[in-house]
């Protein structure tokens, strides 16, 4: 009789934990879920600053260096095609079949990454940089990872794909202070963006997973490999001719 009274005292215990415990993991999920941004303002109005933007300012004011925004928003119209294509197969080539993950790059880059031991490849498509770049930061944890995932997935649920693109080309990074597109290519060429040709388009695409230690107008050998990769991508798709190829290519040997 004893040992029934401790046996059932001991399933008390254990019950009680686990409903505590099951309430903690309550409240985290809602704590989690509520402290996402609201993203559904940007179907119309475009942000006015990034957590990215506000990351450079501060890293500048620490280093007492000066610091100054150069943005120009454009419509999504005024980009080039074919500027837009290569940013897209480039950086998340099926960007208008997922839903804001692409679960086979995600899993590839997390072998990858295994393999390594680090964060060698990040695996993340438009609509997660586009959720890191104006919400989170560059930290690499696992838990900006997370939240970035839960973001993107908002952004999907909110935005059709076209904004969250022209979004993205407006916001990304291009160099110290340099954000989107337009500024991109005043600021590396003296250029409007949609005058751009195609040695030049393929200079800023190359230049994104690197644009505070890689110049677009430079001439490092990153850029030129870089920049063949990009032709290389562009050709096979077919959206350049071999002729245009051909007569870009001797320019990043």
């Amino acid at each position: 009789m004893m040992m029934d009274k401790t046996i059932i005292k001991k399933i008390r215990q254990v019950k009680y934990i686990i409903s505590i415990l099951a309430g903690l993991v309550v409240m985290s999920t809602l704590w989690f879920y509520f402290s996402l941004p609201d993203v559904a303002y940007l179907v119309k109005a475009n942000p006015k600053t990034t957590a990215f933007m506000e990351l450079r300012k501060a890293q500048a004011e620490v280093k007492n260096n000066q610091y100054r925004l150069k943005q120009t928003w454009v419509n999504f119209e005024t980009i080039p095609v074919l500027f837009k294509k290569a940013i897209r197969i480039t950086e998340d080539a099926s960007f208008y079949d997922h839903k804001g993950v692409d679960w086979v790059e995600l899993q590839n880059s997390i072998k990858k990454n295994m393999k390594a031991r680090r964060f060698a490849r990040g695996g993340s498509t438009i609509s997660q940089q586009l959720a890191k770049n104006i919400y989170l930061s560059a930290d690499k944890s696992l838990f900006r990872k997370f939240k970035e995932l839960f973001i993107a997935y908002r952004l999907e649920k909110a935005l059709s794909k076209d904004r969250i693109f022209h979004i993205y080309l407006n916001v990304i990074e291009f160099g110290p202070g340099v954000f989107g597109v337009q500024a991109a290519s005043r600021y590396h060429f003296n250029k409007d963006v949609d005058n751009l040709n195609l040695a030049e388009i393929v200079r800023l695409t190359a230049v994104i997973p690197q644009p505070l230690s890689i110049s677009a107008s430079a001439d490092s050998s990153w850029l030129k490999w870089k920049s063949r990769w990009v032709l290389n991508k562009l050709k096979i798709y077919k959206y350049i001719t071999e002729e245009q190829y051909n007569a870009v290519i001797y320019e990043f040997k």
